[in-house]
């Protein structure tokens, strides 16, 4: 029944769902005449947009779905494409498609979605009657078309009534659509948000624990200098327990000698020799003098049998080696000295670094609790507000190390001692400022970021401050 093999857009939507007042029909008859054209004319007002799909057809009145059109005609686009103003527009049906019989039909606008948009008054195909003068109708007709216009018009004002409430709730749903878009931005953001502190989490616990093993491998090197140190204090107990004895046998060995010069004081060789004695004098050439004493000794008692020169040269050859072991038992007594005071010192650097790892990793335990807690806490808040930037020039977490910058500042102020506040050193008070300044910042590293200052010797602490920079 088309004049083109494509069939229009229809649906199955019912009356209820159709907007009738965006396409309005002009200048509709009450009758056609059969075996001619029809013009039809309509204007497009501004609350419809023209699609390239939509069409006009005509249908029988009474009818539910646009599947039950007669016919149909593409309906043309507006030349300039605006929307804003109404346009009057005109199709021309062909008589060879129009139907034959005297039914009531209807011009119908219908979109490409196969929703109606306008409809025309009810209208026939018939032959106009010979006098053309007048027409009659029965009161039934009259009545009958009368309750038809009535109930068209009662249709129509739903259909408006409805189509307000339809723009009212896309409205409302669009209002909806938003704040769940927002919604869902705000839940990426937690999310993203949410990421990076896992990840900064998972870092911490990282380097707490290298921190932990370090902290136990130290330990366990101050428990091997403690057995150290007490295996040396029992070397040392013990060297002085055997310096102790030694000195005990050179006491009885000096009485022994004591003894045997006095039995050769009356021959004057021996007093030559004691005159030799006191001459010398000196505590270590006092066993060389004994030496002699006894060599002459020996050489004047010729007559003594080889029994008593036996018993005076044996305590000698004692005392020499007893007083040679003296000596090694002193050197291995100094010895044994310096080591322990090299393991002491060793010791109490081990005890301090040990209390910097402890403290380090109390801190990290307390950066770790602190992560956790901002990680709770902006799951609940960042949905209401923004999260808050750190300071400008700030730490992430604060800084922890500012001991050498105090020392600093406190080496500063008291410039008219001139001593350095980290290694003492006293300067005369007319060194220059620049040079004394010189000196002071030769102790000290700086951080590159913040201009914070830490001492030399506190290293670590000064790559603490530099990662404290780098979470930022």
């Amino acid at each position: 029944m088309d004049e083109t093999s494509d069939e229009p857009p229809t649906s199955a939507v019912l009356l209820d769902n159709c907007h009738f007042s965006q396409v309005i029909f002009n200048n509709v008859e009450k009758f056609y005449v059969p075996g001619g054209d029809v013009t039809c004319c309509y204007t497009l007002t501004q609350n419809i947009v023209p699609r390239g799909k939509d069409w006009v057809g005509i249908f029988r009145v009474g009818w539910k779905t646009t599947r039950e059109y007669y016919t149909f005609l593409w309906a043309p686009l507006p030349g300039d494409g605006r929307s804003d103003t109404a346009t009057q527009r005109q199709i021309q049906f062909k008589a060879y498609y129009l139907p034959k019989d005297d039914e009531y039909y209807q011009f119908c606008y219908v979109d490409q979605d196969g929703v109606v948009r306008g409809a025309s008054v009810p209208f026939q195909f018939r032959a106009e009657a010979e006098d053309d003068i007048l027409v009659v109708t029965t009161q039934g007709e009259v009545e009958e078309i009368e309750l038809q216009n009535k109930n068209l018009r009662q249709e129509n004002e739903e259909l408006k009534a409805s189509c307000a409430n339809l723009q009212e709730q896309t409205i409302s749903l669009q209002e909806e659509l938003k704040k769940t878009q927002e919604l869902q931005d705000s839940l990426e953001s937690l999310r993203s948000n949410t990421e990076k502190l896992e990840l900064e989490l998972h870092s911490l616990k990282k380097e707490n624990k290298h921190l932990q093993d370090l902290g136990d491998s130290r330990e366990a090197e101050l428990h091997q200098l403690k057995e150290q140190i007490q295996n040396m204090t029992a070397d040392k107990d013990c060297l002085e327990t055997r310096l102790k004895t030694a000195l005990d046998q050179m006491d009885q060995l000096q009485t022994v000698v004591y003894l045997l010069l006095a039995e050769a004081e009356n021959t004057s060789v021996l007093k030559n020799m004691l005159k030799l004695c006191s001459v010398l004098g000196q505590k270590q050439n006092f066993w060389l003098g004994v030496s002699v004493k006894v060599f002459m000794e020996k050489r004047l008692q010729k007559k003594k049998t080889n029994k008593q020169l036996q018993w005076l040269g044996v305590p000698e050859l004692r005392f020499q080696q007893q007083k040679q072991q003296n000596h090694d038992l002193v050197k291995e007594l100094e010895e044994q000295k310096h080591l322990f005071q090299t393991l002491q010192a060793k010791k109490n650097e081990a005890d301090e670094e040990n209390q910097k790892l402890r403290e380090e990793n109390d801190g990290l335990l307390s950066h770790l609790s602190q992560a956790r807690e901002v990680s709770s806490f902006s799951a609940v808040s960042q949905a209401h507000a923004p999260i808050p930037a750190p300071e400008a020039g700030g730490l992430l977490f604060g800084n922890p190390y500012r001991v050498a910058g105090a020392n600093l500042e406190a080496g500063a102020a008291d410039a008219s001692i001139r001593r350095c506040p980290m290694c003492n050193d006293v300067f005369p008070e007319d060194i220059e400022t620049s040079q004394y300044e010189a000196h002071v910042r030769s102790h000290l590293l700086e951080c590159p970021l913040c201009s914070e200052t830490f001492e030399k010797s506190n290293k670590q602490v000064f790559d603490d401050h530099i990662f404290c920079h780098g979470l930022e």
